[in-house]
């Protein structure tokens, strides 16, 4: 066990969204008030919905699963997975989704964030509008054909977007066969 697993727990500063914390001679941060994360994963007919927008901690746009936050509306707490993963598809991609399957939950950056997320796949999708977010957010949505995913990510990463580890879950399998 580390030598830091016991020692209590400081809140060196906490905002709306982020609290900054210290154990040990540990630094992290973890979400405020309970607030988790769902990462949708919504692939059909050999294509996945991705979104793109500006991330002010990168200092450049980033292409990313759809994803959102659990429990940041006025329910809070009582928010469901499943609910705010259906409910982020739809205002981010413009996609609705017939099935949502919970496939587990996930660490993001185990060494210095505490943050999880639910991996949600979206099955049955039905277009229902243009996506974009809602107000105050810039979303580009992209639906790309997994064929050309690798591409896809190339030329993104050539323009000067950043991508999101979680695209490894797609492309991954290939790195494995040594393609």
């Amino acid at each position: 066990m580390d030598p830091d697993a016991n020692k209590p727990e400081r809140i060196e500063w906490q905002g709306k969204f982020i609290t900054a914390k210290t154990r040990g001679r540990w630094e992290y941060v973890s979400r405020s008030r309970g607030i988790k994360a769902a990462v949708i994963l919504a692939v059909e007919d050999g294509h996945v919905l991705l979104v793109e927008q500006y991330r002010v901690p990168l200092g450049q746009n980033c292409i990313e699963l759809p994803a959102g936050l659990i429990g940041d509306h006025d329910d809070g707490e009582k928010d469901d997975p499943l609910a705010a993963a259906g409910r982020e598809l739809e205002e981010e991609t413009g996609y609705r989704a017939g099935r949502l399957i919970n496939r587990g939950n996930f660490f993001s950056s185990p060494g210095m964030v505490s943050e999880s997320f639910t991996l949600v796949q979206a099955c049955d999708l039905t277009q229902t509008g243009p996506g974009g977010g809602v107000e105050g957010e810039n979303i580009t949505v992209h639906r790309v054909a997994l064929s050309e995913l690798e591409q896809f990510i190339e030329s993104k990463r050539a323009e000067g977007c950043g991508i999101d580890v979680r695209l490894l879950l797609l492309i991954g399998a290939n790195m494995l066969k040594g393609e």
